[in-house]
């Protein structure tokens, strides 16, 4: 009988405090093991450099930084929240880092499970959340996170904070503008909620929660956005004329930490620039891709549309490092909650982004990934490669149970109780399905506008 894991949870209750100590232990053990591998975090001191640049007045686009003489990227918004860096020593520093990072591994735990399961009591919430966090911590993309003290958990949970509030919270919106001023990825979200939001106005012509996050979180980017042009108008000036543009700024496109459709496209080629190859072939997945996670959003499944929209922005990005994507978490928990097997499914996931197999072929600062054999091109392509087969099968079940379904649909699929790869058992949907209103639960899912978010 196929059982999810988080129903596992939730049918052998162990106490609180034994979860909150194994994933306490597992933290601490995660900060000993980074700090016997020497880790350099490389990319927090990049940072603390910008907000340096910013208080002196300096060119935050002419600034290089470390041994690697790495400059700024993001947005100028970015370098004024990095001020406070400079405000405490290199070793507070990176220890306030790492713990504010593994903190954060926890939120997205959270708020991960809160996306997929709205209807578990607190007591659940917080149980599964540790066992979770105890074991997500020691994956590859988590790991390369805290390594390098890059900003990837904080932009994750800026944008599930804004899509798990509860329906006409006012605040909705507010983090994924945030983060999109910071970098702008997450602007692929406000993609998705306004035209889920539209279509959902064009059915039922009323204003819906999709449409105000989507209108809060532009009105907050670009509220920001011209509030620094105010602030730093030079800087703005550049990145928005100049290095937005300067795609190979970041890195070289081959690079093997590249997870990007443009990086796998590189590689195979042998080019560090794929051209018109990676523009169309990243338009066609991109497109596709964002038809599914709208399609999703219709049928209610916020679930499976947050977590589409999320690889789509990894997948279609001129670079995704591999420390992008934490994204993998709320994947596995999706995962593991929906498809019948669990083990089968969830399983081969987990094993790929905690193998750290794309470091297994040569990438040192020669370059060797621009003569990688087939072998070496599959294992850098490896979590490209796991995503769209999880798209395509995802798309291929959906295909199969339109066919078989012979309840009411919204004339997209069928139901938002459906899961990832294969049909949830019959006795479990209730507790997937529960999207609506409280009383709503045996109601289609098409027939209410959907809100972004419910507590």
């Amino acid at each position: 009988m196929s059982v999810s894991v988080l129903s596992k949870t939730r049918a052998r209750p162990w106490p609180l405090v034994t979860a909150a100590a194994v994933c306490l232990l597992s933290l601490a053990a995660f900060w000993v093991a980074q700090r016997l591998a020497h880790v350099n975090m490389l990319d927090v001191m990049v940072y603390r450099a910008e907000g340096e640049t910013v208080r002196a007045g300096g060119d935050l686009y002419a600034m290089r930084a470390t041994s690697a003489n790495l400059g700024m990227t993001y947005p100028p918004f970015a370098a004024l929240l990095f001020v406070p860096l400079t405000l405490v020593g290199v070793p507070l520093m990176r220890a306030l880092t790492t713990g504010g990072n593994l903190l954060l591994v926890v939120a997205l735990v959270q708020l991960s499970v809160r996306l997929v399961r709205p209807s578990l009591s607190r007591a659940d919430l917080w149980r599964t959340t540790f066992w979770i966090a105890a074991v997500v911590v020691w994956c590859e993309p988590v790991w390369t996170t805290l390594r390098y003290g890059q900003i990837n958990l904080l932009i994750a949970v800026a944008v599930l904070w804004d899509l798990t509030r509860r329906a006409g919270s006012r605040w909705a919106g507010l983090g994924i503008g945030l983060a999109t001023a910071v970098k702008l990825t997450p602007g692929l979200f406000v993609v998705l909620l306004l035209v889920a939001g539209l279509l959902l106005w064009r059915r039922d012509r009323s204003w819906n929660q999709w449409l105000r996050t989507a209108a809060t979180a532009t009105g907050v980017f670009l509220g920001t956005t011209l509030a620094v042009v105010v602030a730093l108008p030079a800087d703005s000036k550049k990145f928005w004329t100049e290095t937005l543009f300067e795609t190979g700024r970041v890195g070289f496109a081959e690079e093997t930490a590249n997870q990007s459709i443009r990086g796998v496209l590189a590689r195979l080629m042998h080019t560090d620039d794929p051209g018109m190859w990676w523009a169309v072939t990243a338009a066609l997945m991109g497109g596709v891709a964002m038809v599914v996670a709208v399609r999703a959003a219709l049928r209610g499944d916020k679930a499976v549309a947050v977590v589409v929209c999320a690889f789509t922005a990894l997948m279609i990005s001129p670079i995704s490092w591999s420390h992008h994507w934490v994204w993998c978490v709320p994947l596995l928990i999706l995962l593991a909650d929906r498809a019948t097997r669990a083990w089968r499914v969830a399983g081969p996931v987990a094993l790929v982004f905690a193998s750290f197999a794309l470091w297994w072929v040569p990438h040192d600062p020669g370059r060797p990934e621009l003569d990688q054999n087939a072998g070496q091109m599959l294992l850098s392509a490896v979590y490209p490669l796991t995503t769209t087969a999880l798209l395509v099968g995802y798309v291929l079940t959906r295909r199969r149970l339109r066919g078989t379904d012979t309840g009411r649909t919204d004339g997209i699929g069928a139901t938002a109780a459906e899961p990832l790869l294969e049909a949830v058992p019959e006795q479990e949907r209730p507790a997937v399905v529960e999207q609506g209103r409280p009383g709503d639960q045996g109601r289609p899912a098409a027939r209410e506008p959907q809100a972004v978010a419910k507590e």
